[in-house]
């Protein structure tokens, strides 16, 4: 201690000691934090470098695997294996959506709980489920590309879904001792496109493939364009979701309630794409340089190329008649097989009364529009699972017919011999011609001589028509290809023709086409055509249903690729021109009391880009000025007749 000592030299004394105090404590308290860092730095984790879970009670065991591939790449691949399987057959499905997450669908010790519910039938009947990151995302090493094309002209390496099939089947028969050494593939949407590439010289092993809603042409109808109007509203949010991030950890944003108004204030949709960051991203480079048909799509046709090879695996094509993301790939793929198989054993069709992914999951209705009971379920139980057995299991051929289609209004099922209905062999079924006529009337009969010769309207690409009632959100997105469509009936820029009411039911089952003689005063237009089932003013047991106009089949075509696709070009302005529209496949019957409706516009936004109506070389880039007003007109004289060619069959056709 320091003692106080009289005089002049206490005060300086005093505070000598206090400064040697505080350097002491000073000290202590150092000590003490070094003591105490050293001691947090030695505490243990609490996380174990490897966890080993206790699932004894788990009636199945999963397994992690990085599968090899030919050119050293390794696949991240869950293998879940039924506790006791002995000869099981394996149902492989690869996916761009994080295998892992496929694997976890719900906290069970059941598989059927844990893998999604496509896969619940296979794992009722002891299959072995497995699940494959594709290379270049989630666990997979590898670079990813958007539905890399199969080697050849876009593809100059030596690998692509068709060989990592290959080779993971060939890694499985090897190392899963549990299996019976068969393989089928299954999967929908991405996961569709993959199943059908597994068939391109594919494994001894594949013995069965079932793709639900595959992708397989996305310029004529599937996810991108439709017939060569782009499909910006989702496809520019997907590609950012799968792109921007190996594991998907970018999410796209607005910040506004009605995507409508988010699309209108941007403009067009690389002015979107540039706003997000995605000129960063290579499919959108690739996508946006490629708006017509060219080399780059055509390539990548599907259906064309599995034409030209060898038809080696039995298939089950599975899609719904209103998927709002795929609804051309399926019956197109059908159709460039169907010809390999004469004797109608390897190649099958499905079309259900679905959206997107719904044959997948529960199929009792979409939106207000109701089915005779679980849809879905009962197709998995009774044609799915019978045809997947019988190719992995030895059982018994279960009569699968060539094709299988759920007739909406009178909700019942249908085993056809050939689709559609008139390519029946021998069939007489043909195409009605469904006339637009005069005063907003759709008749069987040829317009009148004396008849006024056109209907117009304004197209105006600032007031574009939407593609369903606002505001647009995506928490309904499955559903619109059902919705009542009386919120674009009312509009003057949407022509709307309708018949009379039936008084006899009226049976459509096949490929609608429309075919439009139609000026504009632009040098380029789309046109929208619109097959509606308009129900009676009043439906006493579903009021909701009075006066209900149900979407039944639609698409879009782009004027400047009617005569073309691959080579695009400008309309004459004022010309009477023919376009000729493909619709999506009906199979319905317009009950008595209900009419016929058809509607025409040229825009439906957001869901696809403006024309602007003035020819530009590339529409997702055309700027604020090129979008002008048009007058449009569809013309219904006897020589100059627009028409639906509409596939009516017999009312007691089988």
């Amino acid at each position: 201690m320091c003692a106080l000592i009289p005089g002049r030299k206490t005060l300086v004394d005093f505070s000598l000691c206090l400064a040697l105090a505080v350097t002491v404590a000073a000290t202590v308290h150092s000590s003490e934090i070094t003591q105490t860092q050293e001691a947090a730095a030695s505490l243990p984790s609490d996380t174990p470098k490897l966890f080993f879970p206790r699932t004894n009670d788990f009636e199945f065991v999963k397994r992690m695997e990085m599968i090899p591939m030919r050119d050293g790449v390794k696949l991240k691949t869950f293998i879940l294996i039924p506790k006791g399987t002995v000869g099981a057959p394996m149902l492989l499905t690869r996916t761009p959506y994080n295998a892992s997450a496929r694997v976890t669908r719900a906290p069970s010790t059941h598989l059927a709980a844990v893998v999604p519910q496509m896969d619940d039938t296979a794992v009722a009947a002891g299959y072995i489920i497995i699940f494959q990151d594709v290379r270049g995302k989630y666990g997979s090493e590898g670079d990813y590309v958007m539905t890399r094309p199969l080697r050849g002209p876009l593809n100059p390496t030596q690998v692509d879904h068709a060989t990592d099939t290959y080779d993971t089947i060939d890694w499985l028969v090897k190392h899963v001792p549990e299996s019976n050494g068969r393989v089928g593939t299954i999967g929908g949407s991405y996961e569709g496109f993959t199943t059908v590439m597994s068939t391109v010289h594919p494994h001894p092993a594949l013995k069965v493939a079932v793709p639900f809603s595959p992708m397989i042409d996305g310029w004529i109808g599937d996810d991108w364009f439709h017939n060569g109007a782009f499909r910006q509203d989702g496809t520019l949010q997907y590609i950012y979701g799968q792109e921007a991030a190996r594991s998907g950890d970018f999410g796209w944003w607005t910040g506004q309630a009605d995507t409508y108004d988010v699309w209108l204030r941007m403009g067009s949709a690389g002015a979107m794409a540039a706003s997000k960051g995605l000129e960063q991203l290579g499919f959108w480079r690739n996508l946006s340089a490629h708006p017509a048909y060219d080399a780059c799509w055509q390539h990548q046709a599907v259906d064309k190329l599995l034409a030209r090879e060898p038809l080696k695996v039995p298939m089950l094509i599975v899609d719904g008649l209103f998927d709002q993301e795929d609804i051309y790939g399926g019956p197109a793929l059908y159709q460039a097989l169907v010809g390999h198989d004469p004797a109608g054993k390897m190649v099958h069709l499905v079309l259900g009364p679905w959206n997107h992914g719904q044959g997948r999951r529960e199929g009792r209705g979409i939106g207000l529009i109701q089915f005779e009971g679980d849809t879905a379920t009962w197709f998995r139980r009774n044609v799915m699972q019978p045809f997947l057995d019988h190719y992995l299991k030895d059982a018994p051929d279960p009569g699968t017919p060539r094709a299988l289609v759920y007739e909406t209004g009178v909700n019942v099922w249908h085993r056809y011999d050939a689709w559609p209905r008139s390519a029946a062999s021998g069939s007489p079924e043909k195409s009605r011609h469904l006339y637009l006529l005069p005063a907003g009337q759709l008749g069987f009969t040829p317009p009148a001589p004396t008849a006024p010769a056109y209907d117009e309207y304004v197209s105006d690409p600032a007031k574009p028509v939407p593609y369903r009632a606002r505001p647009i959100q995506d928490l309904v997105w499955a559903e619109w290809l059902v919705d009542d469509q009386r919120f674009a009936a009312c509009r003057p820029d949407v022509l709307v023709y309708e018949t009379e009411p039936l008084t006899a039911p009226l049976r459509i089952a096949g490929e609608p086409i429309a075919r439009l003689l139609a000026s504009t005063t632009g040098s380029d237009a789309d046109w929208v055509v619109k097959i509606i089932d308009n129900w009676p003013d009043e439906v006493a047991d579903t009021p909701k249903l009075s006066g209900y106009q149900q979407l039944l089949s639609a698409d879009i075509l782009r004027g400047r690729y009617r005569v073309d696709p691959a080579r695009p070009q400008p309309l004459e302005p004022g010309k009477i021109l023919a376009y000729r529209l493909r619709l999506p496949n009906v199979c319905h019957t317009f009950l008595p009391g209900h009419r016929i409706m058809v509607q025409i516009q040229s825009t439906w936004f957001p869901l696809y880009d403006r024309n602007p109506q003035s020819y530009v070389t590339n529409i997702m880039f055309a700027k604020p000025t090129d979008y002008i007003k048009a007058t449009d007109r569809i013309w219904h004289t006897p020589k100059v007749a627009s028409l639906i060619e509409l596939p009516v069959i017999a009312p007691d056709s089988k």
